[in-house]
């Protein structure tokens, strides 16, 4: 708690990754020392080498994160809005009050309920997809089908991802939250009337990129799934 306060109240620009390197490098590599008695009485000096495990920075990551989470609901903040902002473990945890205002702002949108549902909705069609179709292809415009809910939620996407991407590199994590609410109408539209896994192996990978763009301008923040009910 007391790194967790030093990063956020500190506002240190510091990644929790770099923390951990910076943290680590001391011990690597360390002694195990002790003193083990002979028969005869004599103590003897034991060193044995060792290593701190590679997974060990990752280990101490998690839980920093878990009690931060703690932290952050003894604070007053939902469990929904805290899962949704550290799910993604942003690195610089000076950001994490930002992050959840944001969640706050967005969840209080009457669009926020439809939008979270239907990232949760994509992300699983993705999650399935990649065990079928493997690569994750770019978009091809010339597969779009034209005057279709296909292509509205492709024009919408071109629209609104560059105002939430520029909202986003400037620290406004709450602009760049609420700009996704213009995506409601669209995305609702494709789902009543697209069919994502068409028979054209071409036209489904295409489809599912659309939808994976999609899935990371809705997620730069935070994993909008979490706060579907």
């Amino acid at each position: 708690l007391g790194v967790i306060r030093m990063l956020m109240e500190g506002r240190l620009s510091l990644s929790l990754g770099d923390l951990m390197a910076i943290a680590i490098k001391p011990f690597q590599p360390f002694e195990i020392r002790g003193t083990w008695t002979k028969p005869n009485g004599e103590l003897v000096d034991s060193r044995t080498p060792g290593k701190i495990d590679d997974q060990t920075p990752e280990l101490v990551s998690t839980f920093i994160y878990e009690r931060l989470a703690g932290n952050l609901r003894e604070q007053g903040f939902s469990s929904q809005e805290v899962e949704a902002v550290l799910t993604l473990a942003p690195q610089l945890l000076l950001e994490v009050p930002q992050r959840l205002a944001a969640v706050r702002a967005f969840a209080a949108l009457p669009e926020a309920s439809a939008l979270a549902a239907a990232n949760k909705r994509v992300g699983n069609i993705l999650k399935k997809s990649e065990t079928v179709d493997g690569a994750k292809d770019s978009i091809k415009p010339e597969l779009i089908e034209k005057n279709t809910a296909e292509e509205a939620l492709h024009l919408a996407l071109l629209k609104i991802q560059p105002q939430a991407d520029a909202a986003f590199t400037q620290g406004n994590y709450t602009a760049s939250l609420l700009t996704l609410a213009e995506l409601k109408a669209p995305v609702d539209a494709f789902f009543d009337s697209v069919m994502v896994n068409a028979e054209d192996p071409n036209i489904r990978k295409n489809r599912l990129a659309l939808l994976r763009e999609l899935h990371m301008a809705m997620n730069r923040v935070a994993d909008l799934a979490k706060l579907a009910s």
